[in-house]
């Protein structure tokens, strides 16, 4: 039998949770974890996954959650397998969690996670491009093409240069204790 994601309506995994009959595992990565989660989430970033491991603290259910159920929804049977013939999916994923009144943690001092910062950084960087290119020279244009050919060569090979530079910016750092 292959392993597979049964999927649970918030309020039926909070009755699950509640009852301590099952662990949220959220595998997302550590700075969209770190911004929102739901209260009581553990965070196993699906990129560490076959690394790591899930590393539970017992033997209870497992319900796998994501921002929007896409994620757990395409990794199903990989999450499946890591803990059993059988595990559960957050239905909607921490958007649905959120829709049901259920309890987050926000931490909106926490740094935009690095996917929107580089979506943010790229489509100013294009737009910028753009103007300069209308406005001053069509030289300028090669911003907007350089920031293409970024953007395609990390969809093709996992490497955001963008991303690398947006970690060492002050706000990405860790803060001192």
């Amino acid at each position: 039998m292959t392993a597979r994601l049964i999927p649970l309506k918030p309020d039926d995994a909070a009755e699950r949770l509640a009852a301590r009959r099952a662990i949220l595992i959220d595998i997302r990565e550590s700075d969209e974890f770190a911004r929102r989660h739901a209260r009581g989430a553990l965070s196993r970033p699906l990129s560490t996954l076959d690394t790591q491991g899930l590393g539970l603290p017992d033997a209870r259910e497992v319900i796998f959650t994501c921002r929007s159920g896409q994620r757990t929804g395409a990794h199903g049977e990989r999450l499946a397998g890591a803990c059993g013939p059988a595990a559960f999916v957050l239905e909607g994923g921490l958007d649905a969690w959120g829709a049901a009144g259920l309890p987050l943690k926000i931490d909106a001092k926490a740094p935009l996670e690095m996917m929107r910062q580089v979506q943010i950084g790229a489509g100013l960087l294009v737009l910028l491009g753009v103007a300069l290119g209308l406005a001053v020279s069509p030289l300028f244009l090669g911003i907007a093409g350089f920031v293409g050919a970024g953007l395609t060569f990390a969809g093709a090979t996992g490497f955001c240069g963008m991303a690398r530079l947006l970690a060492l910016a002050p706000w990405n750092r860790p803060k001192a204790a």
